[in-house]
Parts: structure tokens; C-alpha cells; sequence
């Protein structure tokens, strides 16, 4: 299947790196469920406008943002608030109640200006790495707005959070004169490709007392065929000490990844189909095996033996598969952040 991009657009230098995951974005793309870029050349410099929301911290709307390996999971412009006034961090949602999803809209983005008209559109899913669109996200509400330039701050109210209560959230600018750029099933070349498209997946995990905490971590694969996939434990800044990390892989997935030659670094096998991560600097859980259109949930389970002094954050990423050229990417995950008890 051939699909149409747009017009190049002016790049830094350190874009061109992204010349490989351009080839995986098009690899991602099923038959028949990407759709052809339209062509932004042929809006006028008056018509076109450019609203965004940050996949990083250090994004300013260049598509595709920042360096190849930078996390674009965790929008530092999204955030769930359990009132509709809006909450000084994000939160997780409480289920049954009614939680805001609380939206930085940025009005200076570097392919248009003007005033933006469109309407922003709230997703969820399963809380875990990689995601295919639209088939594993749940329409969440929407709200149709013009966007002044600078930043426009808006909510969209989420009644009766299902069960659990740890979810992944997507959320769209939908506009006549913004569209998108590129869209396959992966979520995650969808968001890195189109500066109206913003991923948020983070999760707090309460820290001390000995006590288990479990968080659902659901993987996907958007290729057309079964590929192996890694699952990589990252700690963002010094690991805190007396935390215990177990994934349970679930009876079917473990015996694939077994079948496949149990590989792994810095873990070891406990239990009957679940791994704990021994170091958490370098732990990686490699070749799981995942078929296309199916979601297999792995169960995270957190333990803290001492007390935290602060906040530690663990990222978990789902990874691959390698491409021709020998490299993987990091096609989603989620960031936990253990925060000491109140009290």
C-alpha cells in the first residue's frame, strides 16, 4: 500500500535522524487502516493554522518532535483533576465518580497562525505500552472551541470512571485548517507525527508498609503479523531502595515467551508465569511474543519495604520489533511515580 505524505517541512538537523522511524511508521501502517495525509500546501499562509500540544517538556510543535528515543507517552499538557477546578499535578481518576481531563491548548505552533477552530476530543484505554488506533481506545467526550493565540487551558469532564481506574488517555485537535499529518494503527507514530495528537500514561503507585500494589500493563502490536516485543524497566533518576517490582506475564504469554528462549537481563523467573526485576537499571523482559489485534495484560505488582523520602518514578516501555536496519523503538509506556505516604 503506498501512502501519500505531505509536503516536507523545515526541520533542525538532529530531525533527520528520524529517517528510520519514518520507515517503522510506514511498516506500522496496515493495509487498508492508514489513511493519506492531506496536503497542507494547499492552504494559504492566512488559512492554516497550527494549535498543539506538547509530547515533552521541551516540544514546541515540529513534527516529529525532539530525539528518537525521548519519551512522547506522558504530555506534560494533560492531566486528570477530581474537580473541575483545575488541580495543581495529575491524579489518578477515582472509579465511579466524575474526573477532569484538564488540556493545555498551544496556539504557536511553526506551520500556521491565527485563531484555531476545531474540537478536542478525550480517548482511553487500558493502562500499558503500545495501543492501535482506533481500535483499542473508548471515546471519552469532546468539546469544540476556538483557540486564541498562546495557550488556551480547557477541561473535558469524564462521568462514571470505569473499574480500575488506571487508564492511558489520547486526546486530538480536530480542525478544517490543522489536520493531520500521518495516521496508521500505531498510537505512537500517530503522536510522535502529528503535533495535534497527545498521549498520557502515568500512573501514581502509593510507597511504604509493606504493602502490594497492582497496576494492569496492557501490550499490543499493530503489525499485520505475530512479532516480538521487549518489555524495559527504566528508572528515572536514583532507584529508591526497598522497592520490589513483579510482572506476572499470565499463563499463555509466559509459555510464548518461554517457547522462545526465556530471554531477559536483570531478572529472574518467581512463580509459575511471573518475573521480578532484579536491576532495575538495565532489566529488560525480551521476545514477548504478540499477535496482532489482541491485548494480553500483564499485572505490574509494587512493593516498598522501607519508607520513601521522596518520589521515585519508574518508567516501563514496551520496545520494538527491530527493523531491517537493525534498530528498536519505543512504541509506548507508562510512567509510575511511588510517592511517599501521607500521614
Amino acid at each position: 500500500m503506498r501512502i501519500a505524505l505531505a509536503r516536507p517541512r523545515p526541520r533542525r538537523t538532529a530531525r533527520l535522524l528520524f529517517g528510520a522511524l519514518l520507515t517503522a511508521a510506514l511498516a506500522f501502517s496496515v493495509s487498508g487502516t492508514a489513511t493519506a495525509a492531506i496536503d497542507k500546501g494547499d492552504f494559504t499562509a492566512n488559512a492554516r493554522t497550527d494549535v498543539y500540544m506538547r509530547d515533552i517538556a521541551s516540544d514546541t510543535g515540529f513534527e516529529p518532535h525532539g530525539a528518537i528515543y525521548s519519551s512522547f507517552f506522558n504530555s506534560p499538557d494533560i492531566k486528570i483533576c477530581p474537580t473541575a477546578v483545575e488541580c495543581a499535578s495529575h491524579t489518578n481518576p477515582i472509579v465511579g465518580s466524575t474526573s477532569y481531563i484538564f488540556v493545555n491548548l498551544r496556539n504557536n505552533g511553526p506551520y500556521g497562525s491565527g485563531i484555531g477552530n476545531g474540537t478536542l476530543k478525550a480517548y482511553y484505554t487500558t493502562s500499558g505500552g503500545a495501543a492501535n488506533w482506533p481500535m483499542h481506545w473508548t471515546p471519552i467526550g469532546s468539546k469544540t472551541l476556538p483557540v486564541a493565540p498562546g495557550v488556551t487551558t480547557t477541561s473535558i469532564a469524564w462521568p462514571n470512571v470505569p473499574s480500575i481506574g488506571h487508564f492511558c488517555l489520547l486526546l486530538r485537535w480536530e480542525s478544517a485548517t490543522d489536520p493531520m499529518l500521518f495516521e496508521g494503527t500505531a498510537t505512537s507514530i500517530n503522536t510522535q507525527y502529528n503535533n495535534n495528537i497527545a498521549w498520557k500514561n502515568a500512573n501514581t503507585v502509593p510507597a511504604g508498609g509493606g504493602v502490594v500494589t497492582d497496576r494492569p500493563y496492557a501490550m499490543a502490536n499493530a503489525l499485520a503479523e505475530p512479532a516480538p516485543f521487549d518489555l524495559a524497566f527504566r528508572p528515572l533518576g536514583e532507584p529508591a531502595p526497598g522497592v520490589k517490582v513483579v510482572a506476572d506475564l499470565g499463563p499463555e504469554l509466559f509459555e510464548r515467551w518461554r517457547a522462545a528462549g526465556g530471554k531477559g537481563e536483570g531478572i529472574e523467573v518467581v512463580g509459575r508465569s511471573a518475573v521480578q526485576i532484579v536491576d532495575p537499571y538495565k532489566a529488560q523482559i525480551k521476545g514477548l511474543l504478540i499477535k496482532p489485534e489482541e491485548r494480553p495484560v500483564v499485572k505490574l505488582s509494587f512493593t516498598t519495604s522501607q519508607t520513601l523520602q521522596k518520589a521515585y518514578t519508574l518508567q516501563v516501555v514496551q520496545v520494538g520489533p527491530a527493523s531491517k536496519l537493525g534498530e528498536s523503538f519505543d512504541v509506548g509506556g507508562v510512567d509510575y511515580t511511588f510517592e511517599p505516604r501521607k500521614g
